[in-house]
């Protein structure tokens, strides 16, 4: 093939879903043996696109090549047939099954399978050595972090012999030390002549790794250059089609008293693990208080007691009052109750049903307040989908139809519906979990404003964040948490990234 054919070739692809037109007249090619980023807002096409590509949808309209040669993509073994793999933001394994088994599901080429595991356990020692791609073939996908899960994921498509790999927002659920690993990875795969597309909302990712770069606005492509030529900023224009603030912007915090106050909390899992262990601090109002530190090193836990998730010990008080950390009163319902609004770290799973409309999610856990209530007992439909528009209208959720399904808004529209709920209900403490885990920079700069305000209104907040720029962008004071403790705590405004992340690697206060 020669190398000035394109490795795909999209042209005046189109799709609607009903009056909602997804991607419009898309044309771009991108070369082999590079990694060719996308990039738009939430809801930009850039998810529908790549499906289409993969076999998920059928264009209504347009033409795709692969390597020069026109393709039917009907479905993903289609895909799969053209050379082409794809990483789902949201891994598509089976926790039951091992490494092995997840990669050979599908691809087990007869009915008897002692000969196809032998010779995929070769084929997959081999993909892992040339890719610097190791792993445990004989691990449980339930017993290995989520770096790892992705691993098997690229593994699953290599396996298959794709030549063109589709990663979709892969950094969301990964650490920075995980996504360094990943781009480690990308680069010796475009070094051996695989050709990448990156869907990520994450321009630093964008100018550290890709060669060339498309951006999309409202299901359309707006440019395709080379990102040698590019900065953040002219991205971030193109991408929201206005100037956008790259930095917050926020007065000096003038804290009141402590809204939430922590002593001795401990938590121990099922499996008799302590995950926090005695740990104090406290929440003063009209501050932003944020923890710091690697995913998995007990912040998660400190958010599901506080918000009625877990149990746990100690003594926690708010306004005053003592919050029960197990037993009657120590469930979500009496969070809410107590003035603790909680916009959790995984919002599939924690804080909306997918399969339900955007009103019926905005009344989730509010549902018994009086002015969702008639005649005192009813559910009052009309008055929660008022409601709904009203709060879509506010926080720019797109589209603003509250009759649609969750699963069917793109995943920065999903934050804002649930941004809209529970900082809408007026808590004397909100918990923040990941505010802009999988957000594009325009929703991030409106999620970061919706929080600064909510403080300037003197409630106090209580932020876990793994990305560091987050951490220093938008809390006023932070602790920092490994392995459970806290290693120490800082004056946002008097601290950097590298004194965070050696307190982060477990260095104590004073060694830091």
């Amino acid at each position: 093939m020669p190398q000035d054919c394109p490795a795909i070739s999209i042209r005046d692809v189109s799709k609607s879903f009903g009056p909602i037109v997804a991607n419009k007249n898309i044309t771009f090619d991108v070369m082999p043996g590079t990694i060719h980023g996308i990039i738009g807002e939430n809801g930009a096409g850039k998810s529908t696109l790549m499906s289409i590509l993969y076999g998920y949808y059928r264009a209504d309209t347009g033409d795709i090549a692969i390597n020069g040669q026109p393709v039917q993509i009907a479905n993903s073994q289609a895909a799969i047939a053209a050379g082409i793999g794809m990483v789902f933001q949201h891994f598509k394994l089976i926790d039951t099954f091992t490494v092995l088994e997840n990669v050979l599901l599908g691809a087990e080429g007869g009915r008897v399978l002692r000969g196809a595991m032998a010779d995929a356990r070769t084929s997959l020692e081999a993909l892992s050595r040339d890719y610097g791609l190791e792993i445990d073939q004989d691990a449980l996908v339930s017993d290995i972090g989520v770096g790892m899960q992705q691993r098997v994921e690229i593994l699953k498509a290599l396996y298959r012999n794709a030549e063109i790999l589709i990663l979709d927002e892969p950094t969301g659920v990964l650490t920075p030390k995980e996504a360094d690993q990943l781009f480690a990875i990308l680069k010796r795969l475009r070094d051996e002549g695989k050709t990448t597309i990156l869907i990520t909302h994450k321009l630093r990712e964008i100018m550290d790794i890709t060669d060339t770069v498309s951006v999309m606005r409202r299901g359309e492509i707006i440019d395709t250059l080379p990102t040698s030529g590019c900065t953040p900023q002219k991205l971030a224009e193109l991408m929201v089609g206005r100037k956008v603030m790259m930095q917050v912007d926020k007065a000096v915090a003038k804290p009141g008293p402590a809204v939430l106050q922590v002593k001795g909390l401990s938590v121990t899992d099922e499996r008799g693990v302590q995950r926090v262990k005695r740990i104090s601090f406290d929440v003063k109002a009209g501050e932003i208080l944020g923890i710091a530190g690697v995913s998995g090193n007990g912040q998660s836990e400190v958010l599901e007691v506080l918000g009625g998730c877990s149990a746990a010990q100690g003594d926690v008080t708010l306004n005053g009052d003592a919050l029960p950390l197990k037993g009657r009163g120590s469930d979500a319902a009496s969070r809410r109750v107590a003035g603790i609004g909680h916009i959790p770290e995984d919002r599939h799973r924690d804080a909306l049903i997918m399969n339900h409309t955007a009103w019926e999610n905005i009344a989730f856990g509010y549902h018994r307040s009086p002015k969702f209530r008639r005649h005192g007992m009813l559910m009052n439909d009309a008055a929660i989908q008022a409601d709904t528009a009203a709060k879509m209208e506010r926080f720019d959720v797109r589209p603003r139809d509250p009759y649609l399904a969750a699963k069917n808004f793109s995943g920065g529209n999903q934050q804002k519906l649930v941004v809209a709920r529970e900082i809408e209900n007026n808590p004397d403490l909100l918990l923040v979990g990941q505010p802009t885990r999988g957000v594009d920079i325009g929703a991030i700069e409106f999620i970061h404003q919706q929080i600064i305000a909510l403080r300037d209104q003197g409630k106090a907040i209580l932020l876990v964040s793994v990305e560091l720029d987050e951490i220093l962008a938008l809390t006023d004071r932070v602790i920092v948490m490994f392995d459970g403790e806290i290693m120490g705590e800082r004056q946002t405004a008097q601290t950097n990234a590298n004194e965070l992340g050696l307190l982060m690697a477990g260095m104590r206060q004073e060694a830091a």
